[in-house]
């Protein structure tokens, strides 16, 4: 899917390829999320290693869509659910090359996906040791995309805990059976405890974070809204 002028090619971007993988059963992705959240429990994936690519490459389809009718009204076209295991890897020391599940898709603005991968490739949660090193994971990843605004970031990472969190608590009192095995495995806790963690630190990466807006500022990213949505 490329847009250019008035044509729409059925070739995909670099950053948009998707692998063929058998049909599933869909599930929303707060499911996925906390899935996520527990296999960097028991196994940290290392991934800040790698978020800085991953940022080029978002920064990449975003700004293929900016502008486009499949961004509509909004900024860009959203992945809506950016992560390690929504990504694949190439070479000898594997570097992200391009994302997969694209069904959350849709329009939305540029900080909504970075926040994402500054949750998901930093790992943001009370497992971190240091957490002026996780502030300039996500500065790194800020800089990586080139965000000139930065001043939402941090509220939009809790934004999509909060929204993890309160997704699946509804689907499970809704008697939806993959909300309630995840209550029971203690996903709603572990979202919830990243959360609490990212919020008792908001200073400190609020701070790296400003630290070097004009920095980022000559990278050209367009500026941003007000609304990060409910």
């Amino acid at each position: 899917m490329r847009q250019s002028g008035d044509h729409v090619r059925d070739t995909p971007p670099r950053g948009l390829r998707q692998r063929r993988r058998p049909r599933r059963r869909h599930r929303p992705p707060h499911a996925r999320t906390a899935g996520r959240v527990r296999a960097r429990a028991a196994a940290p994936l290392r991934a800040e290693r790698m978020g800085g690519r991953a940022a080029e490459l978002v920064r990449e389809f975003h700004d293929l869509t900016a502008g486009t009718s499949l961004a509509g009204e909004e900024e860009v076209v959203c992945h809506n659910d950016l992560s390690p295991r929504n990504t694949v890897y190439r070479g000898e020391e594997p570097q992200p090359v391009a994302f997969i599940d694209w069904d959350m898709a849709g329009p939305g603005r540029r900080v909504h996906d970075v926040a994402h991968v500054c949750w998901q490739y930093a790992g943001l949660g009370p497992l971190i040791a240091d957490p002026a090193d996780a502030a300039r994971r996500v500065r790194l990843i800020c800089d990586a995309y080139g965000l000139r605004e930065r001043g939402e970031v941090v509220e939009t990472i809790l934004w999509w805990q909060d929204r993890c969190r309160r997704g699946i608590e509804r689907d499970a009192a809704q008697g939806l059976a993959y909300a309630i095995r995840l209550r029971e495995q203690g996903a709603v806790a572990q979202v919830r405890a990243c959360h609490d963690w990212v919020a008792e630190h908001r200073a400190g990466f609020e701070r790296a974070l400003r630290q070097i807006e004009g920095v980022a500022a000559s990278a050209g990213c367009p500026g941003e809204g007000s609304s990060i949505g409910t």
